[in-house]
């Protein structure tokens, strides 16, 4: 690795702090000319290369920190509101979605297999118990709900796939957001695990555990597993605050907090095609092998999507983090 060329930051800042003011004073300005925006886009590029050397050659925290807000500011300006792009969605999909997902799906397997494991003991234990299956309520409603009740809930149509479009998008998201607490993400873990296990377990006790399957397995196979990916990212972001690794605690969390923004916002794209397939494959009047063979192509482009788009992507170094201009740069902080 080539070494950095030390800066004379005094010299530095003595000879360019005029354009730094510059700059910021046009970032400022509601109008400009022809000629001003042209001095902005100049003054923004010779203000980021100068950004880069102070931060290789001379890391000043304080002047570090100073040119990141003023290329905040001017790059604001540049791209104005800066509305999304095609290229912008690519580059989301193609890149920073996949290799956020890639990044947890160590995380996702441990959480896959633990909430699988204690949804079959729920469900063994509701099945096998008497008085735990009584606890699921009166014998006559139990029934209705087996012979019935299950099965209507999945009413095709477009308004039941955005309820349950939205209902658990909200779920991810707020999983995923106070993933820092680690109380949050584990009870809608266990919560759902225990529920879902419960009601299986039941089916089974009335002799229709292959109906609970048959219409569970079409959509459950990707929500669950949105669910899985959503419980992972709150459970990761609450160990990088134990366990920040050789990053200062504030960056570590900054970095992964927007890394697993991104998964909260991919997991809306995941969660609409599960619900597509729960509103109108699920209750529809196709063969059941059919459903569950769309709900297992549905997870296994989710898979490929992860592993192989997603470990392109890390291994070009993405992260599912924003790029330094839009993440407003890095402070350096002294050793």
């Amino acid at each position: 690795m080539g070494q950095s060329v030390p800066v004379d930051l005094d010299a530095l800042v003595a000879a360019r702090d005029p354009q730094w003011r510059r700059l910021d004073r046009l970032a400022g300005r509601r109008r400009l000319t022809g000629e001003e925006a042209d001095e902005l886009v100049r003054l923004y590029q010779a203000t980021a290369t100068d950004l880069s050397a102070v931060r290789s050659g001379a890391p000043d925290p304080e002047t570090v920190s100073r040119l990141s807000q003023v290329l905040a500011r001017a790059r604001s300006r540049i791209a104005g509101a800066q509305e999304p792009s095609w290229r912008h969605v690519a580059r989301f999909l193609v890149l920073h979605l996949p290799a956020a997902l890639h990044r947890l799906r160590w995380w996702t397997v441990g959480v896959m297999v633990a909430f699988l494991g204690l949804a079959a003991a729920a469900g063994w234990w509701v099945a096998t118990q008497p008085a735990a299956l009584a606890a699921m309520g009166p014998e006559q409603a139990r029934q209705e709900y087996v012979d019935t009740a299950f099965a209507e809930y999945y009413d095709p149509g477009a308004g039941f796939a955005a309820m349950v479009w939205t209902n658990n998008a909200w779920i991810a998201a707020v999983t995923i957001g106070t993933g820092i607490t680690l109380v949050v993400p584990l009870w809608v873990l266990v919560q759902n695990a225990v529920s879902f296990g419960s009601i299986g377990g039941m089916m089974t006790a009335h002799g229709s555990l292959d109906v609970f399957l048959q219409l569970i397995a079409p959509h459950g196979l990707m929500e669950l597993t949105a669910v899985f990916v959503a419980g992972a990212a709150g459970l990761r972001l609450f160990w990088t605050w134990v366990d920040p690794g050789p990053r200062p605690r504030s960056r570590a969390l900054a970095e992964e907090g927007r890394a697993l923004i991104t998964v909260a916002v991919g997991l809306v794209g995941v969660l609409l095609v599960s619900g597509l397939v729960e509103g109108f494959v699920t209750g529809s009047g196709l063969p059941w092998w059919l459903k569950i063979l769309i709900g297992a192509l549905v997870l296994a482009a989710f898979w490929a999507y992860t592993l192989v788009v997603g470990g392109r992507a890390v291994r070009e170094g993405h992260t599912g983090d924003l790029e330094d201009d839009a993440a407003g740069y890095r402070a350096a902080v002294r050793g």
